[in-house]
């Protein structure tokens, strides 16, 4: 099978699983081999007190992208390490994107950088995400 397709496959899989990811109101744009590119609306109830979106929803959504790429070559892989740096504030109604883009695939780990933008193109978050791998397929 096509390195693609599988990656497509195993996406499509944990989308079909990923509560949350739908509770979210993800959408899958693009899935390749080590890379991932998702989109999502922001709804009012994602806003904080401060009526900006709460980080943990931006967060979210970003390791949603981490998990779809660097699960997508059917090797189970679970975060190690992630962090987030917050940019720019994100309000009610804002879409955003997530691309999720692999620096590193080894045996048992992985690297992997997330720019998480709004509609206008600006980049709201960055976060980098280390994955461990195990043996154990996903389809």
């Amino acid at each position: 099978m096509d390195n693609n397709l599988l990656a497509k496959n195993v996406v499509d899989k944990m989308m079909r699983d990923d509560l949350f990811s739908t509770w979210l109101g993800i959408s899958v744009l693009d899935i390749s081999e080590g890379y991932s590119k998702i989109k999502m609306t922001v709804r009012p109830e994602m806003i904080n007190g401060f009526g900006i979106v709460h980080g943990g929803v931006a967060f979210s959504l970003a390791d949603s992208a981490f998990a779809f790429a660097c699960n997508n070559r059917n090797n189970l892989s679970v975060a190690l390490d992630t962090s987030i740096n917050f940019i720019k504030p994100v309000h009610v109604g804002d879409e955003l994107t997530a691309e999720s883009k692999e620096l590193h695939n080894g045996k048992t780990t992985g690297l992997y950088h997330i720019s998480i933008s709004n509609q206008k193109g600006h980049v709201v978050a960055m976060f980098k995400g280390t994955c461990f791998r195990t043996t154990k397929p996903l389809i």
